[in-house]
């Protein structure tokens, strides 16, 4: 069996039962971190349906939180959940903010682990996103 994330008349992706509940999960966690809905679900008849204008708001604001947390467990811990939206904000064609830290809203540094890791800069840090992205495009049916 399988769940479906649908935008409109769009299947975005088309995963396990046990992969969307494990997906979902962590939604739930991220809109508490964020502070904001993600614009997915509620589930109905193992669809769930997604906002454009909410996602994009949680993408945003995910990507703010996670371009601010500089711990290396947290990173290591979120990069996948990150990664995994960004390609659906990708099959829905929105335009996420790539926007370095110090433009972002709240751009301060949070959960800092000591010494920052060298060569952690922005052009570093949206590459090695949009590479986990790509890569988990590929087991991501549609």
């Amino acid at each position: 069996m399988s769940q479906y994330y649908d935008m409109g008349d769009q299947t975005l992706w088309n995963p396990s039962n046990g992969a969307s509940r494990l997906f979902m999960s962590q939604v739930n966690i991220y809109e508490a971190e964020v502070g904001l809905p993600s614009g997915i679900g509620p589930m109905k008849a193992d669809e769930y349906q997604i906002d454009p204008t909410v996602f994009k708001a949680f993408v945003d604001a995910l990507l703010a939180w996670h371009r601010r947390t500089s711990h290396a467990v947290m990173t290591l811990l979120s990069e996948g959940f990150v990664a995994t939206v960004l390609v659906l904000a990708e099959r829905a064609r929105i335009e996420v903010n790539w926007q370095p830290a110090g433009h972002a809203k709240g751009g301060e540094l949070k959960d800092v682990q000591v010494p920052t890791a060298p060569g952690s800069s922005e052009v570093v840090w949206a590459a090695g996103l949009r590479k986990k992205s790509r890569e988990a495009g590929r087991f991501m049916p549609t």
